[in-house]
């Protein structure tokens, strides 16, 4: 059985631990239901799951077959945590009841309930997703602003904007010239490791994580979103002349010419770019 009660819920009729307690052994007796234990999270917020005795029930899963609650709010007051919950349960063997709602996964009517729930979160979340892609969509064909990626090695937001970083840009600067006058990506790498130079996230450079940047539009002041470029409002770190040089003398190391021309073809003049 679990039970729990906000600060917010503190006051109000019913809600107190003692009166969910009661009632929960109550309805356990009358189901014939033995009670394997009683968790209890008092000054909680169901909105999230950072709950001593909730995190403690889950782990001690073992020990019971039926999650009881007083209402489904007692245990969440997020959807989507309760939908990851119920997947858990399901994954693990165990029930769900809530009392007050009659919902019950112990009956063929409550799994039925359950699964048209989780049909209707998935579809919401589905829906979400394709929402934000079409928002993402327009406003990169409209550009004006990054489009929700962490910064970029070179570049910080500063009040939703791309700022250079200019200790960074310099290392970038290096990148490009470097690539040009015929060094390796290994090279490159092994040269930036010798040196106690550090990537954005503090670790080891290497050949993989070189090219990636070498392939970036950002850097000659374009942004990429799902085959989209568009010229941003950054400050570009090298010339697109100069990032096109690149793109030709990586595509003619390219051994599979299936993958060649899949660098964008930047143009210094404005407007969209066809990738």
């Amino acid at each position: 059985m679990y039970s729990r009660v906000s600060t917010e819920d503190q006051a109000k009729e019913g809600f107190s631990i003692a009166a969910q307690i009661k009632r929960l052994d109550a309805y356990c007796k009358a189901r014939g239901w033995d009670p394997a234990g009683r968790y209890v999270d008092d000054g909680f917020s169901g909105r999230g799951v950072n709950r001593p005795a909730y995190q403690r029930m889950m782990v001690e899963r073992d020990d019971w077959d039926v999650l009881i609650v007083l209402k489904m709010d007692r245990i969440h007051r997020n959807s989507k945590n309760f939908t990851f919950m119920m997947e858990n349960l399901r994954e693990w063997g165990k029930e769900f009841n809530s009392m007050q709602e009659n919902f019950d996964t112990t009956t063929a009517m409550g799994r039925f309930v359950m699964d048209i729930i989780q049909r209707i979160a998935q579809l919401e979340s589905e829906q979400i997703g394709e929402r934000v892609r079409m928002g993402m969509a327009a406003k990169a064909r409209k550009g004006g602003g990054p489009l929700g990626s962490p910064a970029p090695y070179g570049y910080r937001y500063v009040k939703g904007r791309l700022e250079n970083v200019d200790e960074e840009s310099m290392i970038l600067k290096r990148l490009f010239e470097s690539y040009l006058k015929g060094m390796s990506l290994q090279n490159i790498a092994d040269s930036l490791n010798a040196e106690g130079i550090r990537s954005k996230r503090g670790g080891n450079w290497s050949k993989q994580a070189i090219s990636k940047m070498l392939r970036n539009p950002i850097y000659c002041g374009f942004i990429r979103w799902d085959g989209i470029v568009r010229r941003g409002e950054h400050e570009p770190v090298v010339t697109a002349e100069d990032f096109n040089r690149v793109q030709e003398l990586m595509d003619g190391g390219i051994r599979n010419t299936r993958r060649a021309g899949e660098h964008i073809k930047l143009e210094a003049g404005e407007g969209d770019v066809s990738a």
